[in-house]
């Protein structure tokens, strides 16, 4: 539990600096965006239908949804809200872009600690997972997902900027690297990540 919620804090943290940043949002970001001003919705609001697509595309995966799938909601937000208030405008350059970076590279390393937790990815992490269980790697598949997130939400209208094409090509390979690291083993009934757990360090080449 420590691992899941340490790191679905720290993922609203990560998301904060992202915002703070002001070089681009996030691919799910851009597409929560594109969809809100496409339908004439509160980004709020998109982003929980969106969590419920996300969740049915769970089915054909055979992933489960467990504790750390709840929490992803509660947590991150109460966090993001908290963080974003905190964190002070930034007037430079160099400080947006040392700012840009620490957030992509939180962001990597709180999916791995709540994913590898063990107890339940986010809904559109969960989709991710039960693709690398089946083979792909984790490296290849979080960047072709976001890629393909980023290029419909701004077809959509979504706002992007040099920090969104630094995201989507960095996050993968980031993950790849500390999903491994931050994995706890767990009893294959109890986990519905294991078997991402079991593939993440499967060589990428």
């Amino acid at each position: 539990m420590i691992s899941l919620t340490g790191g679905l804090a720290l993922f609203g943290f990560s998301l904060a600096l992202l915002v703070r940043a002001e070089l681009g949002l996030d691919p799910w970001d851009v597409l929560h965006q594109g969809l809100a001003e496409t339908l004439g919705a509160r980004i709020g609001v998109v982003v929980v239908a969106t969590s419920f697509v996300a969740l049915a595309a769970w089915v054909p995966l055979r992933q489960r949804p467990g504790v750390g799938t709840i929490g992803n909601a509660a947590v991150v937000g109460v966090v993001f809200e908290i963080a974003i208030e905190a964190i002070p405008d930034l007037r430079t350059m160099p400080a947006r872009v040392a700012v840009l970076a620490a957030g992509i590279v939180l962001n990597a390393v709180a999916t791995g600690l709540y994913v590898g937790a063990g107890l339940g990815p986010g809904p559109r992490d969960g989709i991710m997972t039960g693709l690398a269980a089946r083979g792909w790697p984790i490296r290849r598949v979080r960047t072709s997902i976001e890629g393909c997130v980023l290029a419909l939400g701004w077809l959509l209208g979504g706002t992007i900027g040099v920090g969104t094409a630094a995201y989507a090509i960095s996050i993968g390979p980031l993950i790849h690297i500390f999903l491994p690291i931050f994995t706890i083993d767990q009893p294959a009934d109890r986990s519905p990540t294991t078997e991402v757990q079991r593939c993440a360090p499967v060589p990428t080449s």
